[in-house]
């Protein structure tokens, strides 16, 4: 009777009930927004209409309108019913009345900007919840919903208020849902880690510069984010155009025109008219490109820890990039080069070398810059490297990590991505509980002035002359390994790269 009566939780917006998975309570489909339809698309999220009765909360919310094939094949799998009203989050507690606080972890989940929900399978919050955290899982804008300017829709704001980046805006929406409602499920306002992989790791990354988003969470954990630059608004608001053009709409469309297109016609529309799988730069929600925040030591100060893994490169095809034909370029074009990434990397494959050249430069040499920049204003970073390759797959990766596989790892959740007649190894398992545990002591423990994380392995915060990373997977055993300097001369090529704008 005591775990009935504790399943029904008050918000500041209205009665919830949610169920039990074991000794955890879950709550699903919680609206931290109203729904942005009709009026309401392309317009910054707006409150949620308070309810009077007790809501149930016990089915997931619809995910953001997207290709389903594609998010069943690289997207983590099914993400079910579509609509424009996505704005829900979910919620897994051990104890909605503990002695202290628990700290938070929000799950923004990737996909390109395209795809993906906060309720699939691998990003269930259960295992992490069960070592003493509040997780929380949230779904946003994608495509054309959640990143889109158009002259007509930014000439409704004030001088310096324009929105393109909705997506971003209801990221931060679901923030101040947290900071409202969180010590009702027992989570700890004043602790809140967010934490993301693929584009979710860089909504981290821009929340970290967005001047909306300040005092909103306390630390970040980015997993594989990637350099590729955001998108300057004028370049956004050109394509807006030829969107609107593609529906036969003139330059001088009305929003009321603009809004009454059809919702389900969008995420097929081909990859020219789509901004990429990056923000937009210049609205009020991220002023300035989220790099250039950075390399000015503008962002935020929170703790972060950040990494990537040893095949990224099996991601390239989504970013329209032949490994292979890079380097024939580079090749033609400044044989010095070419000759110089031959002796970084000992690699005489053009196949290989142009899959790690295209690696480091897309995902590798963030990590490295990003800890620099935080190091410059003070504040503390881990740096990970993830290269453990499931025993019984090994075969299916041969080239390391690919993007994305290091997820169940992190939520504990491995089963549901291993491809069927594979089975996970005792070894794996034990993998996962200490890669998942790391994470939670970072949400539970790291601070500006934290020294080292403790684990497994004790992993020491990155500092210059050290430039510590912490290997999770070392020469295929699950151990993980302290490395010193580690890719040190190859990164430090390609951040100065990186400073000059030079780009993949």
């Amino acid at each position: 009777m005591k775990n009935e009566r504790r399943l029904r939780i008050m918000t500041a917006e209205g009665e919830l009930r949610g169920l039990m998975d074991e000794d955890l309570f879950v709550f699903k489909g919680i609206p931290f927004a109203a729904a942005p339809v009709g009026a309401l698309r392309w317009r910054p999220p707006q409150p949620v209409e308070p309810w009077q009765t007790v809501r149930d909360a016990t089915e997931w919310g619809a995910a953001s309108w997207q290709n389903r094939e594609y998010c069943v094949a690289a997207g983590g799998g099914d993400p079910g019913n579509f609509s424009e009203d996505c704005l829900y989050l979910n919620i897994w507690t051990p104890d909605v009345e503990p002695s202290r606080p628990l700290p938070v972890m929000v799950w923004i989940h990737g996909g390109g900007f395209t795809i993906g929900a906060s309720h699939l399978d691998p990003y269930r919050g259960k295992a992490l919840a069960a070592q003493g955290v509040v997780v929380v899982s949230i779904n946003y804008r994608l495509g054309h919903f959640g990143f889109f300017a158009h002259p007509t829709l930014d000439a409704q704001y004030p001088a310096g208020g324009v929105i393109n980046n909705f997506a971003l805006l209801d990221q931060i929406a679901a923030l101040q849902w947290i900071q409202r409602n969180i010590p009702a499920f027992g989570g700890d306002r004043h602790n809140v880690t967010l934490f993301g992989e693929s584009s979710g790791a860089r909504s981290v990354l821009s929340l970290c510069c967005s001047p909306l988003a300040e005092g909103l969470f306390h630390k970040g954990i980015v997993q594989s984010a990637y350099s590729l630059p955001d998108v300057p608004q004028k370049k956004a608001q050109q394509i807006g155009l030829q969107v609107a053009a593609h529906f036969d709409l003139p330059p001088e469309a009305s929003a009321e025109q603009l809004r009454e297109l059809p919702a389900d016609q969008f995420w097929s529309l081909e990859r020219s008219l789509f901004l990429g799988p990056v923000p937009i730069s210049g609205d009020a929600v991220l002023p300035k490109p989220m790099l250039n925040t950075f390399l000015s030591g503008k962002q935020h100060r929170v703790p972060l820890l950040i990494g990537s893994n040893s095949d990224e490169a099996s991601v390239l095809d989504f970013f329209g990039v032949d490994a292979t034909a890079v380097l024939k370029q580079m090749r033609s074009k400044n044989r010095f080069s070419y000759r110089l990434m031959k002796w970084l990397y000992d690699l005489h494959d053009d196949a290989l070398l142009g899959r790690a050249v295209a690696r480091d430069m897309a995902f590798t040499v963030l990590p490295l810059m990003i800890a620099q920049a935080q190091h410059n204003i003070g504040m503390s970073t881990w740096r990970y490297w993830f290269d453990y390759v499931s025993e019984n797959a090994r075969d299916l990766y041969p080239h390391g990590t690919w993007h994305g596989n290091e997820i169940p790892y992190v939520f504990n959740t491995l089963d549901v991505l291993m491809p069927s007649g594979r089975i996970y190894s005792d070894k794996d398992q034990a993998f996962a509980a200490q890669v998942s545990a790391y994470w939670v002591t970072f949400a539970r423990e790291a601070s500006e002035f934290s020294a080292h994380l403790p684990g497994e392995v004790d992993w020491p915060v990155w500092r210059p002359g050290e430039d510590v990373t912490l290997a999770l997977g070392d020469q295929g055993k699950p151990h993980a390994v302290v490395k010193a300097r580690f890719m040190r001369g190859r990164l430090r090529l390609f951040r100065l790269m990186m400073r000059s704008h030079v780009k993949l």
